[in-house]
């Protein structure tokens, strides 16, 4: 059996627009929201496999190398137990290679804003590109990638964080227009940018305490009732885990 595979147990309903049978893979499965995400959709019983893919997985992926991602996709692809019917990219980072988020413009750095895009954007862009077209064609499906609320353009108030919003916003760019042309061969697409609140992780300890945090399991469960309704569209939502929506 493909190592990525999760053995399931079959607790409760989970998502009830995927049907009584889906498939799910999550990518970044071994960070805190994408184990919660396993977690999840192992005890959901219409889920009949739960594939968890991470740069520790078998085959692993690394969001700095197209070539990994594009190996998993194939010995996905290679099986025979169908296409997947929910994709979730738990993938990113605030902190790269020790270092945090710019406070302030005289911080900028063309290193530190690069990786900030490698990870955020472009890492998330090849996934898409490698594993969109493991989808149902004919079926509701979602593909849902964790974003960021600072990652608003019209949203921001503050300031700050220079890379890592414009990664974000960038990223949204990115499935909205991915929505757009993935609809032409799977209308009942759904793609989705998440926000999923401050979650109590390595992520977000430096600068929240965990205590004023969503446990994953928390967020988990909301982003997966907010994906749950939203409609297929020729556009990408940008939705919280309460289900609300964010302005792009």
């Amino acid at each position: 059996m493909f190592a990525g595979h999760i053995d399931r147990r079959e607790d409760a309903e989970v998502l009830k627009s995927l049907g009584t049978s889906y498939r799910a893979l999550v990518l970044g499965a071994s960070g805190a929201l994408g184990s919660a995400f396993v977690e999840a959709l192992k005890g959901d019983a219409a889920c009949t496999d739960v594939v968890g893919l991470s740069r520790n997985s078998q085959p692993a992926f690394r969001l700095e190398d197209e070539a990994s991602m594009a190996a998993a996709a194939t010995e996905l692809a290679a099986q025979s137990q169908g296409p997947f019917h929910l994709i979730i990219d738990a993938t990113g980072a605030l902190s790269i290679d020790g270092q945090g988020p710019e406070k302030h413009m005289g911080a900028l750095n063309a290193a530190q804003l690069a990786r900030a895009f490698e990870v955020n954007t472009i890492g998330p862009a090849l996934l898409l590109k490698h594993f969109v077209p493991l989808l149902a064609i004919e079926q509701r499906s979602i593909y849902a990638k964790l974003s960021a609320r600072v990652g608003s353009i019209s949203d921001n108030g503050k300031g700050g964080w220079y890379g890592y919003r414009a990664a974000k916003a960038a990223l949204n760019m990115v499935l909205q227009t991915a929505a757009i042309e993935a609809a032409r061969k799977r209308p009942q697409l759904v793609v989705a940018a998440m926000q999923p609140g401050t979650v109590a992780s390595n992520l977000s300890a430096p600068f929240v305490p965990a205590q004023d945090c969503l446990t994953p399991a928390q967020s988990v469960a909301g982003l997966l009732s907010a994906l749950d309704d939203l409609p297929a569209k020729a556009a990408a939502h940008f939705v919280d885990y309460k289900g609300a929506a964010i302005p792009w």
